[in-house]
């Protein structure tokens, strides 16, 4: 049975530079009320690597080396029912999606959106980009493999590499 699942506020610091999307919390993340807080999630494993922090720091200082590096985190849907956590089982006529036309508003510094995998991307575009302003809708946007376990083809290092271009980008 899918039941309805309420995602977080978006993480920013000053003047954020770059925007990483996911498309909802997993259980474990809901749980613990902290993004990507699956253990075998490679998120924070990528973060630290890209930014030399370490991944068995603490949740708040992981966050502060974000904010640090001017990565802002948030997720494409506020709100859908969905049983799990694959993205898959999210029914899509009860998704509500994250107010971006107000975050990219305040935060004009952001110049790169990254999407954490396919369906952050797909519903992005589908559900949010049509409605933003046009100087919104030209942010430079771009795809990356999912840091989701259930992204298994790639290993965490491989990832890794393909994430890089966060780093050109701060």
């Amino acid at each position: 049975m899918a039941i309805s699942k309420v995602g977080f506020s978006p993480i920013v610091g000053c003047d954020p530079k770059v925007l990483v999307l996911g498309s909802m919390p997993g259980e474990a993340s809901l749980k613990q009320v902290q993004y990507y807080a699956h253990p075998y999630n490679a998120f924070w494993y990528i973060m630290g690597g890209l930014l030399h922090f370490s991944v068995d720091a603490a949740y708040a200082e992981r966050v502060t080396q974000l904010k640090k590096n001017r990565i802002a985190l948030w997720d494409v849907l506020q709100e859908c029912e969905r049983e799990g956590s694959l993205d898959s089982s999210i029914i899509g006529s009860s998704i509500k999606t994250n107010d971006f036309s107000r975050l990219l508003t305040l935060h004009p510094s952001i110049q790169l959106i990254v999407f954490n995998g396919a369906t952050a991307e797909r519903e992005f575009k589908k559900r949010v980009l049509p409605d933003l302003d046009r100087q919104h809708q030209l942010i430079q946007m771009i795809r990356l493999p999912s840091t989701s376990p259930a992204m298994a083809t790639l290993s965490r290092e491989q990832k890794m590499a393909q994430w890089s271009v966060i780093v050109e980008a701060i």
